[in-house]
């Protein structure tokens, strides 16, 4: 995605930055099927660490080609196998890491729930727990993996209102909108695609220090 200009309105940098990932995926949340769900908790999983978009989105591709996107597949293609698909796509820098974390979560959502997260939700009673009992899935589950999958889970389960990321807050600060849900609404615009235009804004423009100016 790139601007033909330097100055654009903020609605419309939503409108070309606010693709969800899921949705560039092809992951078909809005189905409600687990097996869709589990992909998007393996990708967020994924495009949690500070990593290049690219790389991480190639990598979830390298897990779906080799049909390694179920909790019982990921925990059947033991740890080896596990580095072997995170290096082919790339992510050799947290390959040992996310192959622990991996076998882990995807573990215990198997042995607790059935490897369906459909029932981690249900037997969640609001939001808060929702974040608990996937946080409990494993440690390398923390506040940025929870926002990032949650986040494009809004649609699908009415519980899901995770906090922003850093790097979405950062965005929102810097570009003077004191709530996303509220500028959302305003602007008619789904909050979903406000918060990853956000987060690409402070991923590409912000900390790459490329110069663009968004009016209101």
């Amino acid at each position: 995605m790139k601007l033909s200009r330097s100055k654009i309105t903020l609605k419309e940098f939503v409108t070309r930055y606010g693709q969800p990932y899921s949705t560039i995926l092809g992951i078909d949340l809005v189905s409600g099927k687990n097996e869709a769900i589990v992909k998007w908790f393996l990708a967020s999983i994924l495009y949690s660490k500070p990593i290049r978009e690219t790389s991480a989105t190639r990598t979830y591709r390298c897990f779906e080609r080799h049909g390694v996107t179920s909790a019982r597949n990921i925990v059947d293609a033991g740890w080896d196998r596990l580095v072997s698909i995170l290096d082919e796509g790339g992510y050799t820098r947290y390959d040992f890491s996310t192959a622990d974390k991996l076998l882990e979560v995807f573990g215990n959502l198997e042995k607790w729930y059935g490897g369906d997260l459909r029932k981690l939700y249900e037997q969640s009673t609001d939001g808060a727990e929702v974040e608990a009992n996937l946080k409990r899935l494993g440690k390398g589950i923390g506040d940025t993996t929870v926002s990032i999958f949650l986040r494009d889970m809004r649609h699908v389960w009415s519980k899901a209102n995770p906090k922003p990321t850093p790097l979405v807050n950062m965005a929102l600060k810097r570009l003077g909108i004191r709530d996303a849900k509220q500028y959302a609404k305003k602007h008619r615009i789904d909050v979903v695609r406000v918060e990853t235009a956000m987060l690409r804004y402070s991923k590409d423009f912000v900390k790459k220090k490329k110069p663009i100016t968004l009016a209101p």
